[in-house]
């Protein structure tokens, strides 16, 4: 499932979901982390509450916690 998927199915009421962009994957999230590269440019939305929502998912996803997937956004 790829993050804009992922967000309509669990948030289908926030209108930012469709702008999500439709090639990115929790993958490619986790590696835009490690990479230190701009979370915000690799899915296309420049909201905190969407950025939020998918480290929640990805942190589902990897089976870790949400504090550490933002600790590792914070250091990059």
């Amino acid at each position: 499932m790829n993050l804009k998927e992922f967000y309509m199915k669990n948030y289908p009421t926030d209108e930012l979901g469709v702008e999500i962009n439709e090639n990115t994957t929790f993958v490619g999230l986790l590696h835009a982390l490690y990479e230190g590269n701009d979370v915000y440019d690799y899915f296309g939305v420049d909201d905190s509450i969407v950025r939020e929502r998918l480290f929640e998912g990805l942190s589902k996803e990897i089976n870790t916690s949400y504090d550490y997937i933002y600790y590792m956004w914070l250091n990059s």
